[in-house]
């Protein structure tokens, strides 16, 4: 049980130094798109560009996600690829993977842009940590 807490106290740690909300929905914008290019062709509506860009984008997507979560420290530059890459993906792939990767990309980019790592921890987290240190439980 002991290990069980200091893998998932080493884990908040590791994703606390990271926008990794954002790099993992800007990941799953990619892989999102990239199944619906998998999809039946009753179901197919436009893959683009003799299909290249269609299965590019998406991949580009996905790597930029995983990018942001292993390289914070470039998140700016990754951050306005990513939205300029799920952008693109609304001519050449399903629409953007039928809305939901492209709404997943951009959204995922604006939350890495928006982190900032030397941000004071929000009100709540402030509470619990108080809270946590008067009874002398962490």
């Amino acid at each position: 049980m002991a290990r069980r807490s200091c893998f998932r106290s080493a884990f908040r740690r590791w994703r606390a130094d990271r926008p990794f909300w954002g790099g993992v929905l800007l990941a799953l914008g990619g892989a999102e798109i990239l199944l619906t290019m998998k999809a039946s062709m009753k179901v197919v509506l436009h893959v683009g560009m003799q299909g290249l860009a269609g299965y590019l984008l998406p991949a580009l997507m996905l790597l930029l996600g995983l990018l942001v979560l292993f390289n914070p420290a470039q998140r700016l530059f990754y951050s306005i690829t990513g939205v300029l890459v799920s952008l693109g993906s609304w001519p050449t792939s399903n629409l953007g993977g039928f809305f939901m990767g492209l709404l997943l990309g951009v959204v995922g980019s604006c939350l890495v842009f928006g982190w900032l790592p030397d941000q004071e921890p929000g009100r709540r987290r402030q509470r619990r940590g108080e809270g946590a240190a008067d009874t002398g439980v962490r």
